[in-house]
């Protein structure tokens, strides 16, 4: 999952946690066998967490765990966690105590994107959309853009209503948030697309603590690309990176990381994704790079609110 100084409890978040999907670790963690973490048997909680609700549902183990708020010089101090892979990968996250929505993390990232959407499309699509954090900030700081929400799970919905103020939000932006539960890759998607597409489209689809498998494949992103993205759109990603633990053997965060970069390269073409590598987290936007664009990067950075410019200098272009 992203950072800057914000006004959270008494502990303000480190800049730039391990990410994407983060992972906790203390000292009393255990750290389980490559066997182990294929089971279904979720890692035990570190100390500094209290475990605030335990859902089994077909898709999730779910666990809905706070940050002590006096976790001695803990970066997460106060936070609300969404836990869903065994191993301990963090989805969503917020500070309730805090008016900020954002979290320190990648999801921050994702709120950049608005600025970059064609003028004629101010909808955004948000592929995985968890707890709603990266929505959150986005309907904070850019009012005039609507979100539709892809979620697979209706208890992880119906959890993020529950404990992190997903109900609210509703209520709040009821005429600029759509929540839609379903496989966001299935065509069915595509039917309460808004007319011409989506400006951006932001994808945070994982499983099993790794990037979807499909994700590594271009015709995935092909498919994306030409049926929700408006013309002059960019998709933003989440593809993970080695701070990732997976369950499953073979699908380390790292190699997956590759798969997915060169997928969405073959899908858009080269010269038309960047990259951002924090703290091995990774996230890729598709379109014109504005790293090789002063005059565009600096339109991009007076459009945000200041906690959020200095991720436009962190882009670069995909190599691989």
């Amino acid at each position: 999952m992203a950072m800057i100084t914000l006004p959270v409890a008494a502990h303000a978040p480190s800049p730039w946690l391990p990410p994407s999907i983060l992972r906790l670790r203390s000292p009393s963690t255990t750290i389980r066998s490559a066997a182990a973490a294929r089971s279904s048997a979720p890692h035990p909680l570190p100390d500094e967490l209290h475990l605030v609700a335990d859902i089994r549902s077909p898709h999730n183990h779910i666990r809905v765990a706070d940050v002590s708020r006096t976790a001695a010089g803990h970066p997460l101090a106060g936070a609300r966690l969404l836990l869903l892979d065994a191993p301990g990968n963090i989805h969503s996250l917020s500070f309730p105590r805090s008016a900020c929505p954002l979290t320190s993390t990648y999801l921050d990232v994702f709120a950049t994107l608005p600025p970059l959407l064609p003028a004629s499309a101010s909808s955004l699509a948000v592929l995985g959309f968890g707890a709603g954090s990266a929505a959150r900030a986005v309907l904070h700081f850019f009012p005039g853009i609507s979100v539709h929400g892809w979620e697979i799970d209706p208890a992880v919905v119906s959890a993020s209503r529950d404990f992190f103020g997903l109900a609210e939000l509703e209520a709040e932006h009821a005429a600029r948030l759509s929540i839609h539960v379903g496989d966001a890759l299935e065509a069915s998607a595509d039917a309460v697309a808004v007319p011409g597409g989506f400006g951006g489209v932001l994808v945070d689809l994982f499983a099993g603590g790794s990037v979807l498998p499909e994700l590594q494949e271009a015709g995935t992103w092909r498919r994306i690309g030409r049926r929700m993205v408006a013309p002059g759109g960019r998709v933003m990603v989440n593809c993970g990176g080695p701070c990732v633990e997976a369950e499953e053997e073979g699908r380390g965060g790292e190699a997956v990381k590759d798969a997915t970069l060169r997928a969405l390269t073959a899908a858009f073409g080269h010269g038309m994704v960047s990259v951002m590598d924090v703290d091995e987290s990774w996230v890729a936007m598709t379109g014109p790079a504005v790293s090789s664009a002063p005059e565009e990067a600096a339109a991009w950075k007076a459009k945000l609110p200041p906690e959020l410019r200095r991720y436009v200098d962190m882009w670069r272009p995909c190599l691989l």
